[in-house]
């Protein structure tokens, strides 16, 4: 086998691990209510893109998270109520992180400079019409 051959199974395994780590912190997100599903599922569809194409397929056939995918690949658009939970719970862990590092200073004014970028990155990501 030469080395180029090898490399390329070494990426695509990388790849396909990376899939399986998304789709792990996609699934606890469904259960941890601070923990988003959404982009994890996308990161995964976009991982087994790259290293299985059976994997892909699966996961663009499931009745719940297939249309998301496909909505974000053909439209690059988050569905309204994805995005609004995601807004949601993303403000109220980092609040929850805040009030935690109140008495500690500067910490909280390095979670509130993570917050507001991504934020505001996430909100002016097009939302998809019903």
């Amino acid at each position: 086998m030469s080395e180029r051959l090898r490399q390329r199974g070494i990426v695509r395994s990388l790849w396909l691990c990376a899939g399986i780590a998304a789709l792990m912190l996609g699934a606890a997100g469904v259960v941890l209510p601070l923990l988003p599903t959404t982009p994890f599922v996308l990161l995964a569809a976009a991982c087994f893109a790259r290293s299985s194409p059976r994997l892909e397929a699966w996961l663009l056939d499931h009745p719940r998270l297939g249309p998301a995918i496909r909505l974000w690949r053909q439209q690059r658009a988050l569905p309204a109520r994805a995005k609004r939970w995601a807004l949601l719970l993303m403000s109220a862990s980092f609040a929850w992180s805040a009030w935690m590092l109140r008495d500690h200073g500067w910490p909280v004014l390095l979670v509130f400079a993570l917050w507001l970028p991504l934020f505001i990155w996430m909100a002016r990501l097009p939302t998809a019409p019903r």
